[in-house]
């Protein structure tokens, strides 16, 4: 059997973030093939994606903001943004390798953590972040 392994970039990427969200996506990249899209999210960065409307936070209020950053985002592969179940279905696993973990996980779908997806009104598919 093959282990799925980050890429050197994702590795990078992952590096920026929080130990706890190194320790929860490196126990999922073990069983769910994923990329790493974004840990740390400099100023420039971060004011782009709150005027493209990616984000609703503006800098230096995101918690991609901080180093280490407490969220990233992470796609499963194959890629496909339009594949909602399959996000869902890896969000929950991320979710639950969290918890098991002893770390409580925040997903950009779910920000009241009810686990009612329909009740949201912005989202964030690949973003996960730390709850403290």
């Amino acid at each position: 059997m093959i282990m799925n392994q980050f890429s050197d970039l994702s590795k990078v990427k992952l590096a920026t973030c929080d130990e706890r969200l190194q320790i929860v996506f490196n126990e999922v990249i073990k069983y769910f093939d994923c990329t790493i899209i974004e840990g740390h999210r400099g100023m420039e960065a971060q004011n782009k994606a709150y005027n493209e409307g990616k984000s609703e936070i503006m800098w230096p209020h995101g918690k991609h903001n901080s180093l280490p950053s407490k969220a990233v985002d992470v796609m499963p592969y194959p890629i496909n943004w339009n594949d909602i179940n399959r996000l869902c279905y890896f969000a929950g696993y991320v979710v639950a390798i969290g918890l098991m973990k002893g770390i409580k996980i925040r997903w950009g779908k779910d920000w009241d953590m009810d686990t009612d997806l329909n009740d949201q009104r912005f989202k964030d598919g690949p973003h996960f972040e730390l709850v403290d």
